[in-house]
């Protein structure tokens, strides 16, 4: 088979510090147990690898309240500080370290606008829970957030995908995009009863303009492949039916089994069926345009297993 010779991994250092230290389930080892995966599988020589870049601030503003960005610059210079309920603590730095999960992200999108590239992943992004005003869930800035808003702004689309299969729900960009018709956002999810957010419900499908153009789906707790793979199947009618001109994936890897935040039974073979389908759905409406974003993932290996699955799909995908 031949493979994808335009798929590109942001890598780096920088990008890899985002974490709250060793005795947070948000650890800065994340990114080294991806890439020891892609080593073992061969597949950091099959992919471009690009180094991670620094959003602007005026870049954060897209999505975030001025009066919040300046909260976490404040924190980050102090060390110290909470910038949510309890889970997300500041530490020296995490203004920076933030703000390259964002500029990243920005980067691969620009690139894959432009031609560049033609799908991108970036391991240690995907932090849906921060909402425009507040961190959440080890989210401090909302890096797909500030994406769609520079793709709606700068670009002028009309029709952005985003797809969530971590095993939390999405709140940071269902939310904040409720009521806009342009994002057509399909999440599914371990159910809202039993986990954190506690959000996602199925009847939440939109509001106003946008009703209709969400669609929230709730696997029960042990829930494996199986069940996924017939919920998925409701993600692709859906998103064929909206023909999208670009596609997000978030690809957290606490569906799989033994993460000890979530209670998923999740297989490889969920993550490659997922961003298989996704890419064959960017080949048909968007250009191929196809950007994936780490998300969530508490259990090393799985992380590495996870993303690395997904990464292999994005390079034997067929491409246009």
């Amino acid at each position: 088979m031949t493979r994808n010779r335009s798929v590109a991994v942001f890598s780096g250092e920088q990008l890899g510090r985002y974490g709250f230290g060793d005795d947070h389930p948000f650890g800065e080892d994340r990114m080294n147990a991806f890439w020891d995966e892609m080593c073992c599988r061969e597949l950091d020589f099959q992919v471009r690898i690009f180094d991670p870049s620094m959003a602007a601030e005026e870049d954060l503003g897209r999505f975030h309240t001025a009066d919040y960005v300046a909260k976490v610059k404040a924190c980050s210079a102090a060390g110290e500080g909470i910038l949510d309920y309890g889970d997300t603590p500041a530490y020296h730095g995490v203004f920076e370290d933030a703000r390259c999960v964002v500029g990243t992200v920005l980067d691969a999108v620009r690139r894959v606008m432009g031609g560049e590239l033609y799908r991108a992943f970036v391991p240690i992004a995907g932090l849906h829970h921060s909402m425009p005003d507040t961190a959440a869930g080890f989210c401090v800035f909302n890096d797909v957030g500030v994406a769609i808003k520079l793709l709606e702004q700068e670009y002028g689309l009309q029709r952005i995908a985003y797809v969530d299969i971590d095993a939390h729900h999405g709140d940071g960009l269902y939310y904040p995009f409720e009521d806009d018709p342009r994002v057509i956002f399909a999440d599914i999810h371990e159910d809202g009863q039993y986990n954190f957010p506690r959000t996602g419900f199925s009847h939440e499908v939109g509001k106003g303009p946008a009703r209709g153009r969400k669609l929230n789906l709730n696997l029960l707790p042990l829930s494996g492949d199986g069940e996924f793979f017939e919920q998925w199947q409701m993600v692709e009618e859906f998103l064929n039916r909206f023909e999208p001109e670009f596609v997000f994936m978030n690809c957290g890897a606490d569906g799989m089994t033994g993460d000890p935040l979530a209670h998923l039974h999740y297989s490889p073979r969920a993550y490659d069926r997922a961003a298989t389908a996704l890419c064959r759905i960017a080949e048909t409406f968007a250009s191929g345009r196809i950007v994936a974003v780490g998300g969530g993932g508490y259990e090393l290996r799985n992380v590495g297993r996870a993303w690395s699955a997904v990464v292999n799909a994005f390079l034997e995908a067929p491409a246009a």
